[in-house]
């Protein structure tokens, strides 16, 4: 048997083996941290009732998912609609294999961080109101749907420039991913936390909305009083200054990058 199975697989069967991993790999890539992930366990959870009905012969139970099953057929397409237009849309920029942060080498991660303090030392010297986010494995492309794509390299005076009072893209936050500013103008999700302190506005608030829903980094600057801060996981450090800022970006970043080894090493 196990001769047969080792005479099957040949040198085809595996790059055939190899292109399905990395396809299925990336598109679950795009629809992680999506609203597309909880629509495919509610998928998974009716797969094992349909499983089950079968093992404990229940056959009403079992009638009613093969007709639910005939439905999702044609509902499915619909549903995953905003995902399977994404992942056309990236394959047809070339930009299917483009490398989330956790995918920069360190000196790629170092010039990014780099630019961003240079950026947020400006604005807070200003009291230019921003609100950075940084993606890191949990996707955000919902949100940057909601804003104008850019794809730009991360530069500190492009930041800024973003930001500055009554340009196009000032109102909103600039969403990174990897190297690049993906999107800016975007709208997040405000934080429901009733404990939240009555003199946070709209920026810290989205901010730790969309840190309660994905692992990004934000980097706010508050309008009023330049002060510098960062949420993360749904909490906010306030009160921070340039130094202060890089190395706790350093620390998320750079510090888990060295730690991280990625199942696939491409290039974009």
């Amino acid at each position: 048997m196990w001769q047969q199975a080792l005479e099957l697989l040949n040198l085809r069967s595996l790059v055939d083996i190899l292109i399905v991993a990395i396809v299925i790999y990336k598109l679950m890539m795009i629809i992680k941290g999506t609203r597309a992930v909880q629509l495919i366990k509610g998928l998974f959870v009716l797969l094992m009732a349909s499983l089950a009905s079968e093992i404990f012969g229940l056959k009403v139970v079992g009638w009613i998912l093969d007709q639910l099953s005939t439905v999702l057929v044609v509902a499915l397409p619909i549903v995953f609609q905003p995902e399977l237009r994404r992942a056309l849309e990236r394959l047809g920029r070339g930009k299917f294999f483009a490398r989330p942060m956790s995918m920069l080498n360190e000196e790629a991660l170092i010039k990014v961080v780099d630019q961003i303090v240079r950026s947020v030392k400006v604005l807070s010297k200003e009291n230019i109101g921003a609100l950075i986010m940084l993606e890191r494995e949990i996707g955000v492309n919902d949100f940057i749907e909601t804003g104008t794509k850019i794809d730009g390299i991360v530069s500190a005076e492009f930041l800024v420039n973003i930001f500055i009072p009554k340009s196009p893209l000032h109102d909103g936050a600039v969403i990174i991913r990897g190297d690049r500013i993906a999107a800016a103008g975007c709208f997040l999700p405000l934080s429901e936390n009733p404990n939240l302190s009555k003199e946070l506005g709209t920026r810290h608030r989205a901010a730790l909305g969309l840190t309660e829903q994905s692992d990004a980094i934000a980097i706010i600057v508050s309008e009023e009083t330049g002060t510098i801060s960062v949420a993360e996981e749904g909490r906010l450090t306030r009160y921070l200054d340039e130094n202060t800022l890089k190395e706790i970006l350093y620390k998320r970043l750079i510090t888990k990058q060295q730690n991280f080894t990625p199942l696939f090493n491409w290039r974009s």
